[in-house]
């Protein structure tokens, strides 16, 4: 698949995302997914396989903040198999503290499918609101 490909593969998925459905999200990830949490707070590492993405970090995200879970996309940007991702959280803990992060999402997808993410982020606000 070309960059327009996978940059409509990326916005689909942010559009629902928006919506507070991460459900085509996690269909779009391959197996062998990789998300890597950039910064030195407690979240920050590689998380290896959608299994592993989807208990250790979104299943745990889901425990800290309110529904529905929402990241807006701002800005797409697209070269071959890379598609990079400006966007904003607009979301509130479950004690009532917003969280509304600014991203900068790198995704490298492959026959159609999310193989990687890199996640930038400010991380004072994650060590703020989350520990």
């Amino acid at each position: 698949m070309g960059a327009a490909e996978n940059k409509e593969i990326v916005k689909q998925v942010f559009s629902e995302l928006a919506k507070g459905n991460a459900q085509l999200f996690v269909e779009r990830m391959a197996e062998d997914f990789r998300w890597t949490v950039t910064g030195t707070t407690k979240w920050s590492k590689t998380y290896q396989g959608k299994q592993a993405v989807i208990a250790e970090l979104l299943g745990v995200l889901q425990t800290r903040l309110a529904p529905p879970i929402i990241i807006v996309g701002e800005r797409f940007l697209a070269d071959e198999d890379y598609v990079v991702v400006e966007a904003r959280g607009k979301n509130t803990t479950r004690d009532g503290m917003p969280y509304n992060n600014a991203y900068c999402f790198v995704f490298r997808l492959a026959h159609g499918k999310l193989q990687h993410l890199t996640e930038y982020m400010d991380t004072q606000l994650v060590t703020a609101v989350f520990g």
